[in-house]
C-alpha cells in the first residue's frame, strides 16, 4: 500500500483504550494525541534531551546573537561615520588655514615687492636665475614668515612654471617640473591649493637630518597678482606632511587597532600607518631607519594575515587593492561593517570617503577581532556549551544503544528459553520483517497456540503501536468466522507478543494455486462465511482494507470442515474515529490485485463497499484461478481497477459458474459505490439465493479434508502477514494471522506467499 507520510504519525497518536471513541476530549484530540506520545518518546528516548537542549540553546543563541550583532553593527556604523566626519572635517580646515596662511603671505606688501623685482629682474637678465642678488632679499622677507607658520622652504615660479626664487638652492632655474604641475597649474591661474603629499625631486634633509631625494614633503601654492589683481606668478610654501598632516589623521583612533589615514588615486599612503614597526616586520616596509609608510605603501590586499605570518604567491603589486581602496579610487563613499581586509590582510571593519576639492581619499579603519570581541567571546561561550551538549548526547546515545543491545539480548535469550510468561514454544512457523510466529501453548491449559512476537531487531515505537493496534482491534470482534485473540502481554524483558488460536488449515490464495478453482457450490459457502466476519467489523465502523484470499484461511475447526477465518487486521480503517479527527491516512492502502476504484482515487473516502470489492475479487479468484485484472506494473494495474471492466467468470477459459453468482461477482466489482451491494449481510442475502440444486454438503467438504488433510498435514500453509511475507518459498506451509507493516518504510513490501508483486500489499510509512 502507498500511504500518506503523515498517516503514521496520526496513528501513533491515537489513544490506546480503545477502537471506538465516544466522544471527543483533549487526550483523544489530535493535539492531545501529539502531546501525550510525544511525551512517551521523550521518556524513552532520553538522548533526544541534549538534541533539543542543542536545539533550543542554538535558537536562542542564533537570536540573541544576531541581535548583539545587529546592535554592534549599527553602534560601529555610527562611531566610524562620526569618525570619518571629524577626521574629514579637521582635515579641511587644515586645508584652508594653510591656504589663508600662504595668501596672508603673498599679500605681505614687502614681500610682492621683492617677487615683483624678482619676475622683473629675471626678464632683463640673461642666464640662469641663481645668479640673481633679488633672490636672497626674498629670502630674508620670508623667513620670519616661514618661522611662524612652520614652513620648511619656499619657492617662487613665474608664469612659464620657471623656479626664479626658492630656499632650497637645487631648484633655482628648473621649470616645467611634472610632479609640480598639479598645484602650480591652478595657482598661476589664481586659485590657491594644497598639494598631496609627493616625494623631493632634489636632495633634501629628511626629519633624521640625512639629506636624500624621495622625502615626503607638501606644498601650499598660492597666486602672485599684480596691481591689477592679475596672478603673474605663484608663491610655494613647503610643508613637512609628517607633521600636522599625519596628526591630524592619527587623532582619529578607535581602540588598539582603530586608524585614519589618507591614500590617492593610485591607493598610496600619503599619511603614516600606526602599524609602521609591524609593517616591517611582515616586509611591507623596508628593514631601514625611519622607514615610513607614507608614500612607500599602497593598500592591496595580500589574502591572509601577513602579521600572523601569512606570505602572498605573487609580488605585490599583482595583488588587487582592499575594498575601500577601490572604492575611494573611484571617488565613492562607503562604510562596511561586515569585514573586509585590509593593507595587512587583517580582517577590519571601516568607513571611507573621498575629498573631490583637495582630492585625497580618507578611510577609517579597526579590527574586526576588537569591534566584535564582545560578539566573539559570546560565541566562544556558546560553541563552549554546544560541544558540552554534543558530548552529553553522544554519551547518553552510546548508553542508549549499549541498553537497547543488551535489552535485544536479553529478549533474545527469553525466547530461546522457549517461555512467554504462561507460555511455552514448541516450533517456529514463520518469520517476517516485523514479526516471528511460535506454534505453542498455554503452560496451564496446554491448549494450542498461535504466538506472534514482535521482531526484536525492528522494535520501535510505532511498530509497538501498530501492534498493539491490531490486537485491539481484532480482540473486539467475536465472529466465529474471525481469528480469536487469546492474549496480549509484554515480557521483564520487554518482548511484545499475542496469543490467537491455532490455525491448522490453507489460505485461500494456497488453495487455489494447489488445488486449482473451486466449485461454485463451495466458493459461495466460503464468501457467505466472509460476509458474516466482515459485517460485524462494518457495524463496529471498521474497514479491512486488505481483504485478499492470502489473508483468508481454510480450516477444519470442532470436526467441522470448511470453517473460514479472516486474517490480518493490521491495516483496518476507524471510520466512527476518523470522523471525530477528520485525519486519516489519504495514501494508498491495501493489496493491488483487491483494490477497489475508490481505495486508488480517494483513500480517505473508502467504506464497507469497498472491502466488498474486494470480497468480489476473490470469488472471481476462487472461480477462475485468475485476478480480475492482470497487468505488468501497479500503475497499469491500478488504471484497469478504475477504467476497466472485468471479464466475466463465465468469458475465462474452463470455468463454469450460474448467471446469478456472475452477477452477483460483478455487481461486486462495479466501479461505482452505489452500484455494489450496501453490506455484507446484504450480499450474503444474494450470495444465499445463488445456491445451486447440489451445494456443497457436509459430506462433500468431509470428503475434500479426508482426501487433502494429510496431505496438508505433511507441508501446512505459514503464516502470511500484511509486511512481509513468511516462508516465502513455500506454498504449503502453515497460514495464521498477519504482521503489522514495519516503521519507517520507504518501499512496498510483500505480504503474501505469491511472488507476484502486484499479489503483494504496498505501503509506504512515515
Amino acid at each position: 500500500m502507498f500511504k500518506n507520510p503523515f498517516s503514521s504519525w496520526l496513528q501513533a497518536n491515537r489513544s490506546r483504550s480503545g477502537v471506538k471513541a465516544a466522544h471527543m476530549t483533549f487526550s483523544r484530540s489530535i493535539p492531545g494525541r501529539s502531546f501525550a506520545q510525544t511525551k512517551l518518546l521523550l521518556k524513552r528516548q532520553i538522548w533526544l534531551w541534549p538534541i533539543i537542549a542543542f536545539v533550543v540553546l542554538s535558537t536562542i543563541g542564533f537570536y540573541v546573537r544576531s541581535s548583539i550583532e545587529s546592535t554592534m553593527k549599527r553602534n560601529l556604523k555610527e562611531q566610524l561615520q562620526s569618525l570619518l566626519r571629524v577626521e574629514a572635517a579637521m582635515l579641511t580646515a587644515w586645508y584652508e588655514a594653510q591656504i589663508a596662511n600662504a595668501e596672508l603671505v603673498a599679500s605681505d606688501p614687502e614681500i610682492r615687492k621683492a617677487v615683483y623685482d624678482l619676475l622683473e629682474a629675471k626678464k632683463t637678465i640673461n642666464g640662469p636665475t641663481d645668479h640673481l642678488d633679488q633672490g636672497e632679499e626674498l629670502t630674508k622677507l620670508m623667513r620670519p614668515a616661514m618661522s611662524s607658520h612652520d614652513y620648511l622652504g619656499f619657492f617662487v615660479a613665474d608664469q612659464e612654471r620657471s623656479i626664479v626664487a626658492s630656499s632650497h638652492k637645487p631648484l633655482l632655474g628648473m621649470s616645467n617640473i611634472a610632479q609640480y604641475e598639479p598645484f602650480l597649474k591652478p595657482a598661476i591661474e589664481g586659485t590657491s591649493v594644497v598639494s598631496n603629499p609627493i616625494a623631493s625631486i632634489v636632495m633634501m634633509k629628511d626629519r633624521t637630518g640625512v639629506e636624500r631625494s624621495g622625502v615626503p614633503t607638501m606644498f601650499v601654492a598660492t597666486p602672485i597678482r599684480d596691481s591689477n589683481f592679475h596672478p603673474i606668478g605663484a608663491m610655494v610654501l613647503r610643508v613637512d606632511p609628517e607633521d600636522r598632516f599625519t596628526k591630524i589623521l592619527q587623532l582619529g583612533q578607535l581602540g588598539k587597532s582603530g586608524e585614519t589615514y589618507a591614500i590617492n588615486r593610485d591607493g598610496v599612503f600619503l599619511s603614516n600607518s600606526r602599524f609602521d614597526n609591524e609593517l616591517i616586520l611582515a616586509g611591507l616596509l623596508p628593514d631601514q631607519p625611519d622607514s615610513k609608510s607614507i608614500l612607500q605603501l599602497q593598500s592591496r590586499d595580500p589574502g591572509g594575515d601577513m602579521t600572523r605570518s601569512f606570505r602572498p604567491k605573487v609580488r605585490r603589486s599583482e595583488l588587487p587593492l582592499t575594498k575601500m581602496a577601490i572604492a575611494v579610487t573611484k571617488g565613492e563613499d562607503g562604510i562596511d561593517v561586515s569585514g573586509y581586509n585590509d593593507y595587512r590582510g587583517v580582517p577590519v571593519v571601516g568607513a571611507w570617503t573621498w575629498l573631490t576639492k583637495h582630492d585625497v581619499g580618507l578611510a577609517t579603519e579597526i579590527d574586526a577581532a576588537e569591534a566584535f570581541g564582545p560578539l566573539y567571546i559570546l560565541q566562544r561561550t556558546f560553541w563552549t556549551l554546544y560541544g558540552l551538549l554534543v558530548a552529553s548526547s553522544i554519551a547518553i546515545f552510546i548508553f542508549t544503544l549499549v541498553v537497547s543491545r543488551l535489552r535485544r539480548e536479553a529478549q533474545k535469550a527469553a525466547i530461546e528459553s522457549q517461555e512467554l510468561g504462561q507460555y511455552r514454544l514448541e516450533s517456529k512457523l514463520g518469520a517476517g520483517a516485523m514479526g516471528v510466529v511460535y506454534k505453542g501453548y498455554h503452560a496451564m491449559m496446554r491448549r494450542p497456540t498461535a504466538i506472534k512476537l514482535l521482531n526484536v531487531d525492528g522494535m520501535n515505537a510505532n511498530s509497538i503501536e501498530r501492534f498493539e493496534r491490531e490486537v485491539q482491534i481484532t480482540s473486539q470482534l467475536n465472529h466465529p468466522n474471525t481469528i480469536a485473540i487469546y492474549d496480549y502481554g509484554r515480557t521483564p524483558e520487554g518482548v511484545f507478543y499475542y496469543a490467537m488460536e491455532f490455525l491448522d488449515g490453507i489460505n485461500l490464495q494456497s488453495l487455489v494455486e494447489q488445488y486449482g478453482p473451486q466449485p461454485e457450490s463451495r466458493v459461495i459457502q466460503m464468501l457467505l462465511q466472509i460476509c458474516g466476519s466482515l459485517y460485524e467489523a462494518h457495524s463496529q465502523g471498521l474497514v479491512h482494507r486488505d481483504i485478499k484470499p492470502a489473508n483468508i484461511m481454510l480450516n477444519r475447526r470442532g470436526a467441522q470442515p470448511d470453517v473460514v477465518k479472516v486474517l490480518d487486521f493490521g491495516l483496518v480503517k476507524d471510520i466512527h474515529r476518523d470522523k471525530q479527527s477528520a485525519v486519516e491516512d489519504k495514501g494508498l492502502s491495501g493489496t493491488p490485485l483487491y483494490l477497489s476504484p475508490e481505495a486508488i482515487q480517494s483513500p480517505n473516502l473508502i467504506d464497507a463497499c469497498s472491502d466488498l470489492y474486494a470480497v468480489g475479487a476473490v470469488g472471481y479468484f476462487l472461480l477462475t484461478g485468475q485476478t480480475v485484472f492482470d497487468a505488468t506494473s501497479v500503475v497499469d494495474l491500478l488504471q484497469k481497477h478504475i477504467t476497466d471492466q472485468p471479464i466475466p467468470p463465465s468469458q475465462v477459459p474452463g470455468t463454469q459458474v450460474s448467471g446469478e453468482l456472475e452477477h452477483v461477482i460483478l455487481s461486486c466489482l462495479e466501479k461505482s459505490r452505489a452500484r455494489r451491494p450496501q453490506t455484507a449481510r446484504e450480499l450474503a442475502a444474494f450470495l444465499s439465493r445463488c445456491i445451486q440444486q447440489s451445494p456443497w454438503t457436509l459430506a462433500d467438504a468431509d470428503a475434500w479434508w479426508s482426501q487433502h488433510e494429510r496431505r496438508m498435514q505433511g507441508s501446512i500453509a505459514t503464516p502470511t502477514s500484511n509486511n512481509a511475507s513468511i516462508d516465502q518459498g513455500r506454498s504449503d506451509s502453515k497460514s495464521q494471522s498477519g504482521f503489522p507493516p514495519p516503521t519507517g518504510a520507504s518501499e512496498a513490501k510483500p505480504t503474501t506467499n505469491s511472488s507476484d508483486p502486484l499479489a503483494q500489499t504496498f505501503f509506504v510509512d512515515e
